[in-house]
């Protein structure tokens, strides 16, 4: 069954893992199996496994990640030169998860998110905290979403403490598509 095969293949990423560095759920994550087989309805506190003899971390999900990973939100593009359109494209190269995340600012005030779109390459953790950041900045307006903090993000989701990077990369893309929104603005006035 899939969940045997998933076991067998998630043992072969640790094992491979736990070679080269530290062991990573990512790479589990990056195969796109479920998070609901990783989770668990123990609090979030570390625990230690054994995996082929080999102890290791693990932590569980919240159901809030499983569920913006396993249904994302707003998953999509825009054109890039789109008028209102701001993107925002960042990475972190030490776990290789990159966010594209764009914004649509309304023509009639110039100032209120219409909608919000994202693509994120990476962990499930990075996944939901780019669904969840666009179904938080829609609505709202530049100034507030530019005030929007990773801590936010985080305690929403309930990211456990080595996942935090992910909802620093949700902040950094709301700002980043913000900025070029605005430089476009500030572009097209002159």
């Amino acid at each position: 069954n899939f969940r045997s095969r998933f076991i067998v293949m998630f043992r072969k990423v640790l094992q491979t893992s736990l070679r080269t560095s530290q062991p990573s759920l990512k790479q589990a994550a990056s195969l796109r199996a479920p998070l609901s087989l990783l989770a668990s309805s123990s609090s979030q506190a570390p625990s230690v496994g054994m995996v082929s003899g080999m102890q290791m971390r693990t932590f569980a999900y919240d159901q809030k990640v499983i569920d913006h990973y396993e249904n994302p939100r707003n998953v999509g593009s825009m054109a890039k030169n789109g008028k209102g359109v701001g993107t925002g494209l960042v990475g972190a190269p030490a776990c290789g998860d990159v966010m594209k995340l764009q914004i649509k600012v309304s023509d009639k005030d110039g100032k209120t998110i219409e909608k919000a779109v994202f693509k994120t390459f990476g962990c499930g953790s990075a996944i939901a905290s780019s669904s969840y950041a666009t179904e938080l900045i829609e609505g709202m307006s530049i100034d507030e979403a530019v005030n929007i903090k990773n801590t936010d993000i985080a305690q929403h989701l309930k990211l456990p403490p080595v996942k935090l990077h992910c909802s620093m990369l949700a902040e950094d893309a709301i700002k980043a598509a913000i900025k070029d929104y605005k430089s476009k603005v500030a572009t097209e006035t002159e």
